[in-house]
Parts: C-alpha cells; structure tokens; sequence
C-alpha cells in the first residue's frame, strides 16, 4: 500500500464561499488552520519583539532568541508549512474554475498580484512615513534602523509567495500530469540544496530553497485539495527523515532558524503537519460549524492580508510607545523588564492583550483607508506573459530589497517604489469591458 493515496479524480471541498474572494467553493476545515495560522503568526511576532534599557540604550530585539526553550517552542509553533499547504488548496480550486472560465495563466497571476500587493503597499508607505519621520525627529539613526529591521523580517513571506503564486498554473500543469513525481522532483532540488550548502558551508547556496521548499509545500496543498488522504505511517517517516536530517547537521533544530535560509526540515514537516491535518479534519469541520468560531474564521481570513501587512508595523510602534511611556516616568531601565526575565513573562499575557487591541485598531483604521482606494484599481484581464512577469519580479523585488538593506529608510522607501511598480504594470490603462476588478482583500 502506497504511503499516500491519491484519488484519481479531484474531489470538490464543501459549498461555501472561495477562499481566494471570487465564489469558489471553500472547506471550512481549512479556514479554520488558515485563520488558526494567522493568529499564531501575529503571537509569535508579539513575544518576539523585545525593548529594553540596557546601560542607558535602548534594546530592541529577537527576544526569543537568547531564550532556552526557543528550539523546543518551536516545534510546536512553527506553523509556516501549514500556512503554504492551505494557499496551495485555495489556489488549486481558485485556478481551476478561472481556468474552466477560459482566464489565461497570466490573466490568473495578474488578479493574484491585484489581490497580494496593494494592502503590503499601503503599509510599506506608511512605514516609511514613520520612519522618515523618526529620523526628522531626532531619533537615533540605529533605533531607526532596528524598528525597520524588525518590520520587515516578517515580508520573506510576501516575495515568496508572490513567486509560488505566480507558478500556481505551471506548477498545478505539472501535478495534474505526474502529482508524485513532481513532488518527488520537489523533495530530490530541496535536499541536493541543503548537502551543497552543508558540504561547502556557504550559506547562500541554501536561500536557492526559498523557491523549492515552498513550491514542494504548495504541492502538498495540491494533493489537499485532490482529496488525498495522509496516513500516520506517512507522517512518522517524514519525521524520521526530518530528525536524520537534523542529526547530519544540514538543518538547525529550532525550526524557526530553519526558515533563513530555509531547509528540508521544513517540508518534512509539512508533511507532518499534513497528515495530522488529515486526522483531526472532521473534527475541524465540526468546530467549524459553531457560530462563534465560524464568525471568526471568516472574520480573520477576510482581513488577512491586512493582518499580515499591519500587525508587525503596529507592535514595533506599541513597544516604541512603552518605551516613550518608560523615559517619561523617569528610569526606563528600571521600568522596562529585560527580555526573558521572571518579570517578563509575568508582563506578557498583558502584552499578548494589548499587542491584539492595538491590531485590532490598526487593522479597523487600514481597512477603511483600503476601501477608498482599492476599488478603484482595475487589473488587465488578458496581459501578455512578459508584462505579467515584469510585475512579479518587480513585486518580489521589492520586497527582496527591503531585507537585503535590513530595513532601512532608503530600503523602505525603494522597495515601496517597486511594489507600486508592480501594480501600475497590472493596471488596465482604460476602463475597459473586460477589465478585472480588484476584489476586496
């Protein structure tokens, strides 16, 4: 028997709405981790950021990173994989009824673009805004670029994701035809990476993974949404391969490290994460049917790409205004608990509350600046392959030059320039019949 089996035929997730916005049918189990992920995101982002008065300067750090229980925390929060396996069955379904609509690969990619841009755009101006006005202000040139820094490191995610949703249409040609081979091929790419990097110890070599590790992942959510059953036994050889693959050393144990560059521990755990997915699925449905639970889900996945755009900017903004709060009582040092102190976690349940309001207030305010501008944009239904390819490299290139300058003003202000780029070449120039309306992200 075949540790994975695969239906011969896709089966159709349950009646709902689509999860990409455009009325395709949805599953509720999935939007459930979808919007259990996203929670989880924003939480693990919130204990991370750490402001401090050490010595008479200010701190602002990876407060976890220091912290012993880090490798084991994350084993259990590391929910990355997971994320990418829910946008790789939205997508399948989402490209799978454009595609019986005649839409073209491009046409696909151009309303993706229109749906993944626009909110980060808006952000990243905003950011920039503060922080030019930081500095205008006085403040320290590197609590300047710390802020930035820590901004940013959360929108890996964005680039990547812009290019795996841009080879959707390829990528799913390739499942439809050979679904095992193509992830085997997946798997084979993501190790040879990691033994060169490993072998020659040139780290750079690894970041080829950022393509190959969550293309494999994304195919994992292909199988998803072909009705693919993931078996225990599957899931316990995954787990095998990923504690071999930690043991050789081509992989850190802290799963969160494994993200940069990212390495095949990660796609094995997709697979595990997968096949416990797959076991606890109609309990998730079930769940899923509660009215309370339901109403967040969707209230959550609905704002997503907001959540994910604001909620870095507005916790490293909470923590500046701790800090403001702290040298205006007099000793900073004294009031602000060092990182990973007994005090300090003590203090974070109340973080963790005021981290949520201060998002749920962003979130409110950017949601009704993104209803005055981004009805307007209408997207080109029919763009030819080199425009859309322009758009997705100057989407992911904006993003690939904000953390290459580790956040800096300059950086911030380029990588915004770019991503706007991308949206003027998606642009429809004249309001046409045939044009594509963006959607509400």
């Amino acid at each position: 028997m075949s540790l994975i089996s695969i239906p011969p035929a896709p089966t159709a997730p349950s009646p709902g709405r689509d999860p990409e916005g455009d009325g395709t049918a949805r599953d509720s189990a999935v939007d459930l981790i979808r919007a259990a992920c996203l929670l989880a995101v924003v939480a693990v982002h919130a204990l991370m950021v750490g402001v401090s008065v050490q010595g008479g300067e200010v701190v602002l750090e990876n407060a976890l990173e220091s912290w012993g229980g880090f490798t084991v925390f994350s084993w259990f929060t590391q929910m990355m994989p997971l994320f990418f396996i829910a946008g790789g069955f939205a997508s399948a379904a989402h490209y799978r009824r454009l595609r019986a609509r005649g839409v073209t690969p491009s046409g696909y990619v151009t309303a993706r673009l229109g749906r993944l841009l626009p909110v980060p755009l808006l952000a990243a101006m905003a950011t920039t805004c503060v922080l030019a006005g930081l500095s205008a202000a006085g403040v320290s040139p590197e609590i300047v670029a710390a802020a930035g820094w820590r901004i940013s490191q959360p929108l890996w995610f964005l680039g990547v994701y812009v290019l795996c949703s841009a080879l959707v249409p390829a990528m799913l040609a390739l499942h439809e035809r050979a679904p095992r081979l193509t992830l085997a091929a997946l798997g084979v790419c993501v190790m040879l990476v990691d033994l060169a990097r490993h072998t020659t110890g040139v780290d750079a070599i690894g970041f080829v993974n950022l393509g190959f590790v969550w293309l494999f992942v994304q195919q994992l959510g292909f199988l998803l949404a072909d009705g693919v059953i993931v078996g225990p036994r599957t899931a316990v050889a995954a787990l095998a391969g990923g504690a071999l693959w930690i043991a050789i050393g081509a992989s850190p144990m802290n799963l969160f490290e494994a993200l940069n560059p990212p390495t095949a521990a990660l796609a094995f755990l997709g697979v595990i994460q997968l096949a416990v997915f797959t076991a606890v699925r109609p309990a998730l449905a079930r769940l899923a049917t509660l009215p309370t639970i339901s109403w967040g889900a969707a209230a959550l996945n609905g704002r997503a790409m907001t959540i994910y755009s604001w909620h870095m900017p507005a916790t490293v903004l909470l923590a500046g205004a701790l800090l403001v709060t702290a040298h205006l009582g007099g000793d900073a040092e004294a009031a602000l608990s060092r990182p990973l102190s007994a005090d300090w976690w003590l203090s974070r349940p109340v973080w963790l509350v005021a981290v949520a309001i201060v998002v749920a207030c962003s979130v409110a305010a950017a949601t009704r600046l993104e209803r005055r501008i981004l009805p307007g944009l209408r997207f080109i239904a029919r763009p030819a392959a080199a425009r859309t390819t322009l758009a997705v490299l100057s989407g992911a290139g904006g993003v690939l030059v904000i953390l290459a300058a580790t956040g800096s003003l300059t950086a911030w202000l380029s990588g915004a320039a770019l991503l706007a780029a991308a949206i003027v070449i998606c642009l429809e120039r004249r309001q046409k019949a045939n044009a594509v309306p963006s959607s509400r992200p």
